[in-house]
């Protein structure tokens, strides 16, 4: 039996621990989350989206 977790929730869930567990300023948080909510639908989206594609390859295929 495995459990299936929206992926909302998830997201919600370590949003809620990080925001817990480091205390950032909420003026910091406001911008991160209405910066990104603005830039979606920009031209620099795809720029973006690559970065971020390539710092999860960079990760995912660091050998330890």
């Amino acid at each position: 039996m495995s459990v299936t977790l929206p992926l909302i929730a998830l997201v919600a869930l370590i949003g809620y621990f990080g925001i817990k567990l480091m205390r950032p300023p909420l003026w910091l948080v406001v911008v991160l989350l209405l910066g990104g909510f603005l830039l979606a639908d920009t031209f620099i989206a795809p720029a973006i989206d690559g970065a971020t594609e390539t710092g999860v390859d960079v990760v995912n295929t660091t050998t330890k």
